[in-house]
């Protein structure tokens, strides 16, 4: 018995046993083989794994997976196999390196002007041979399967003194009048500080203020003229300076400068930041340079729409529309852009936006960038002072960090790998690096997968660039797409119209009959009234998958002549197709109300998930990293299991883990305890231990804090204890990510303060006398009082009586004076 009959003999059986038991077998059958209901050689190619025989007058599955099925290897020649490879080759691969001194003096002297700077990019190839290189390889092409993903390398690395343009665009409404005397002074700070960084530096200047009609500018011809004191004309957009190595003249354009005026509070900046981005030439921009737009105000801006509010409908056309003084010429003429637009240029000419606005303005800005490739925001000063510091701080921010991105189509996925900084660790899915510096090589992997092919022809063939943000550099990948054999082309040998083995209604292509309208069928037997070419018959039972089964189709189709007509469905977006009709596009398991959860597509009753999803409605993570604790190794802490990016954790023995990562758990005992007579002896030299049996037994190492509290976030566990002194020590213990304990005591016990019983008894006496002393001088003051209260009383009443002063004349003296009228006063 050959393979080949062995082989009839398992497929009806698998057949015969799956429309006995329903639809599960040949559903999983069809999973073993996707391969199995691929009727033409290009939807087989666009299968992963499956390849088509061609030959000619072939018995057998023509769709088969080589690795596989070897029995059609055997039969299928080799020459009518198609099974086309994925083939990556290099066309272009200049080294890392940065530009040649010689170019970086050539370009600074010829950097004047903007017609001498576009001059010195157009020299000849020995010229471009000293360009710094910063991406590697520069140009591949992949030949690429549908649905199978391919993985190519390149390196970046920013280039030593790479050269940098800098043009300020500055809002120059009435209010940014102490701004742009501010920058004047500052502007050869600003060139010395940015030749810091590089000495291929160049410099220019813009300004605008609104759109000039209403209701944005005051049209009256007098307010016109002088919108405000000491104002210049309305304008809405005007280069003052182009790129320019001369700061001197930064200074003086920036000087000269006059400020105007409008209405409303928001400017036509978007304006000003078009034109200033599509004026490659009038601008100055230099191919290879690192360009910075620095856009600097203290207002909010208008954007597409608004301009209706002035009569302007017609939309903005991203062009450059500058009179030889440097004007904006369409102001009137056309809408703002809209912040789509600008993002668009950004990424065309590869720009660098650096928003530098106030503070009442930086909330609007920040959401701005967010929309604009490559963009950043800083805060502004009042007065400008710190545009230096903030200009060395954005470009910093931006030179140390690279972000891949590409420009490929709906039909091309492309992610992006890299361990950046991180040489030896894990590639992880992503396209930025941060904290690179000068030459700090950093290799990324971009992964192509083409998921369908373009309906029109033209487009198998793509090229797309894969370039870091800001930079104008790539790596150009020319890509084309196997979508079909080249035996269904013409010319082809295998190509061959009217063939009689279609009964002359059709064309062989690869091996099989592709019929006019007319006909249909296997070998175009069939026309279109179901007759039959020649004297086949028993047409209805190829249209039933085996013999145990008198429904035709499925039950979900006709059968004419011999095959398969599906029945449509009212929903245009749901088909049923198959052979048999056995297949169809709705009958997927569904999650949260969507198809294969919105992550794959359904085929034939089975969802083919995208990556990194599984299930059977492809509603889990197919990832275990989410179930994986940073610092450890282990999935959900070797406690549970990872399901759906989750993790399901185990309870054994009574003991019930939880948490994110299975590293709780709640109802196991705690280890204070355990930890309690070290951390006595260690920290606070008592407890039961000796010194020596502390030094031998006590091997952990506490840390030192004045307060020990523990974080329940942490998973950390407090312990506090009394020791024989009666004093409280405390400790926290958790586990790092490795599963090391760590422990932290609080520096100093909590003891009960002594008492003084000596202290506390003189203290009573002391205050028992004082109280004593005190009371006395109470008294003695309260009867001080009295007394003095009851003398004045009695002085009043005195004062207040009349005494009778006349002598008694019966009163004598008791003693009676005498004179001796000899006495001459003489001794």
């Amino acid at each position: 018995m050959n393979k080949t009959l062995i082989m009839k003999i398992l497929t009806i059986a698998l057949l015969t046993l799956g429309f006995c038991h329903g639809e599960e077998i040949p559903q999983k059958l069809i999973i073993q083989n996707p391969c199995v209901l691929k009727q033409t050689c290009h939807e087989c190619i666009q299968t992963p794994t499956c390849a088509w025989c061609a030959q000619p007058a072939f018995d057998g599955k023509r769709c088969f997976q080589p690795n596989i099925n070897t029995n059609v290897l055997s039969q299928c020649e080799e020459k009518f196999i198609n099974n086309p490879d994925n083939v990556y080759s290099i066309i272009e691969s200049r080294k890392l390196q940065k530009a040649s001194k010689s170019l970086s003096s050539s370009r600074i002297s010829s950097s004047s002007s903007s017609s001498s700077s576009s001059s010195a990019f157009s020299g000849s190839a020995s010229t471009l041979a000293h360009e710094a290189v910063q991406i590697s390889p520069q140009k591949v092409s992949l030949k690429l399967r549908i649905n199978e993903a391919y993985r190519i390398s390149l390196n970046y690395a920013q280039a030593e003194d790479y050269p940098v343009d800098l043009y300020y665009l500055m809002d120059l409404s009435n209010s940014m009048e102490d701004d742009k005397e501010k920058l004047s002074k500052l502007g050869n700070l600003l060139a010395e500080s940015m030749q810091n960084i590089t000495s291929n530096f160049r410099l220019g200047f813009g300004s605008f203020v609104d759109k000039v009609v209403m209701p944005y500018v005051n049209t009256v011809p007098k307010n016109n003229g002088a919108p405000c004191e000491s104002c210049a004309l309305t304008y809405g957009y005007r280069n003052q300076l182009s790129l320019n190595s001369n700061t001197s003249m930064f200074s003086v354009k920036v000087q000269r400068a006059q400020v105007s005026g409008n209405l409303d509070a928001p400017e036509g900046g978007f304006d000003a930041i078009m034109q200033a981005i599509v004026c490659r030439d009038e601008i100055g921009w230099r191919e290879r340079a690192r360009r910075l737009l620095l856009f600097s105000t203290d207002a909010g801006f208008h954007y597409a729409g608004d301009g209706k509010l002035g009569g302007i409908i017609k939309p903005n056309d991203g062009r450059c529309h500058l009179d030889n003084d440097g004007n904006y010429t369409h102001s009137t003429l056309q809408d703002y852009p809209s912040i789509s637009q600008i993002n668009l240029k950004v990424k065309q000419n590869s720009i660098n936006m650096i928003f530098a606005v106030t503070a009442e303005q930086i909330h609007v800005y920040e959401r701005l960038k967010q929309h604009i490739e490559g963009a950043s925001a800083g805060i502004l000063s009042e007065n400008s002072e710190n545009v230096v510091d903030l200009v060395k701080d954005q470009y910093s921010k931006i030179s140390s960090s690279v972000e891949m991105k590409d420009n490929a189509t709906s039909s091309i996925k492309v992610t992006y790998w890299s361990n950046c900084l991180d040489k030896n660790g894990p590639l992880k899915q992503t396209n930025k690096c941060d904290g690179l510096k000068v030459g700090t090589v950093v290799n990324f992997q971009a992964e192509i997968e083409v998921t369908s092919c373009p309906p029109n022809r033209k487009d198998w063939h793509q090229i797309f660039q894969i370039y870091p943000v800001g930079i104008d550099e790539s790596l150009t990948v020319a890509l084309d797409m196997h979508c079909d054999c080249p035996c269904e082309n013409v010319g082809h040998p295998g190509y061959l119209e009217k063939s009689p083995d279609c009964h002359g209604a059709g064309t062989i292509k690869c091996g099989i009959c592709e019929c006019d309208p007319m006909h249909f069928g296997r070998t175009c037997e069939c026309d279109a009234n179901n007759n039959r070419h020649g004297n086949d018959t028993n047409k209805g039972s190829s249209c039933r998958a085996n013999n145990e089964t008198e429904i035709n189709c499925s039950g979900r189709g006709e059968c004419n002549c011999g095959q398969c007509d599906c029945h449509s469905r009212t929903n245009p977006e749901e088909r049923v197709y198959g052979q048999y009709c056995e297949c169809d596009n709705f009958s997927c398991d569904r999650s949260g109300g969507a198809l294969c959860g919105g992550h794959g597509k359904c085929d034939c009753g089975k969802c083919e998930c995208n990556p990194e999803w599984i299930g059977a409605s492809c509603d889990c993570h197919a990832i275990n990293e989410t179930c994986i604790m940073d610092g450890s190794s282990e999935i959900c802490s070797g406690r549970g299991i990872c399901e759906c990016g989750q993790c399901k954790c185990f309870e054994e023995n009574g003991i019930r883990y939880s948490g994110t990562y299975c590293q709780k758990c709640p109802t196991c005992p705690g280890r204070c305890l355990e930890f309690k007579d070290c951390i006595q002896c260690l920290v606070y030299k008592t407890g039961p231990l000796s010194p020596e049996e502390c030094e031998k037994t006590c091997t952990i190492k506490p840390i030192i804090v004045p307060v020990a509290e523990a974080n329940e976030d942490k998973d950390e566990n407090m312990c506090s204890y009394y020791d024989t002194e009666d004093c409280r020590f405390a400790y926290v213990y958790s586990y790092d990510q490795s599963g090391k304990i760590i422990i932290r005591a609080q520096e100093e016990r909590e003891c009960p303060p002594q008492v003084y019983f000596m202290g506390i008894i003189l203290g009573v006496i002391g205050a028992i006398v004082l109280i004593g002393m005190a009371l006395l001088l109470l008294w003695k003051l309260l009867t001080t009082i009295n007394d003095r209260r009851e003398f004045a009383k009695f002085e009043k009443e005195r004062m207040i009586a009349k005494w009778d002063t006349a002598e008694n004349p019966i009163y004598r003296q008791a003693t009676s004076t005498f004179k001796n009228p000899t006495y001459m006063g003489r001794s």
